[in-house]
């Protein structure tokens, strides 16, 4: 019995030395690893932020502000040239067939969209996954030129003018419901800056319940720095 007793506890000791030298590890690792992560991820988004509002002279991102969305705040990045504002990047979510995708869409000055970088999803490869390209300008579901607060983005097959991805309508209603989000924070916050042909009633437009989820979206306006 007592070797039994012995043989218990050098095996909960071995098991403890085991389990704390791989936290330790995995601590190491992570510690490691941590600052390339972040170089990496914050490159991605300013080649992101030049990509779909391009042409600016300030810095977007150290200029960031954040808008509320439905109890969310979202990050929106001004662009300005020569002191003007120019428009703005938007990061917004949504829920799609695999799980949350998030998006940073590129507004003009008049709240047009420019362009947009489809920054993370899970969805299924070679099908929601093509939004990262179906809905850029010269494609089936180009959205380039639309402004969302003139009418919220939806599919065709929900009584809207854009196409949706083949066999992939769930993922296309989450990315456009993500696209009117981010015009919702864009309005919302260019509205209480003052800087935008944006006008309050493209805000509630873009605010109003989105056909595609039937959620209703809510826009809190915050302080903020007056555009240059």
């Amino acid at each position: 019995m007592k070797k039994l007793e012995s043989s218990l506890k050098n095996m909960l000791l071995v098991l403890t030395g085991v389990t704390a030298i791989s936290v330790a590890l995995l601590a190491y690792v992570n510690e490691l690893t941590k600052e390339p992560i972040a170089q990496a991820n914050a490159k991605t988004l300013s080649d992101a932020v030049s990509a779909v509002v391009p042409g600016f002279d300030n810095d977007p991102i150290a200029e960031k502000k954040t808008q509320e969305v439905n109890g969310v705040q979202y990050a929106v990045y001004p662009a300005t040239k020569e002191g003007k504002f120019i428009g703005a990047a938007v990061e917004a979510t949504s829920m799609g067939f695999g799980g949350e995708l998030k998006v940073l869409v590129g507004f003009d000055a008049e709240g047009k969209i420019i362009d947009y970088s489809l920054l993370s999803h899970v969805e299924t490869p070679g099908l929601g996954s093509k939004a990262a390209d179906w809905f850029k300008k010269g494609n089936k579901g180009d959205i380039t030129g639309m402004n969302p607060g003139e009418a919220s983005l939806t599919v065709s097959k929900d009584g809207g003018k854009v196409d949706a991805i083949t066999a992939s309508t769930i993922t296309s209603r989450a990315f456009l419901n993500a696209v009117n989000v981010a015009y919702a924070a864009y309005a919302g916050q260019n509205t209480a800056d003052g800087a935008t042909g944006a006008t309050q009633k493209n805000v509630e437009e873009a605010a109003g319940a989105n056909t595609a989820t039937g959620a209703t979206i809510k826009v809190e306006l915050t302080d903020s720095v007056s555009a240059k």
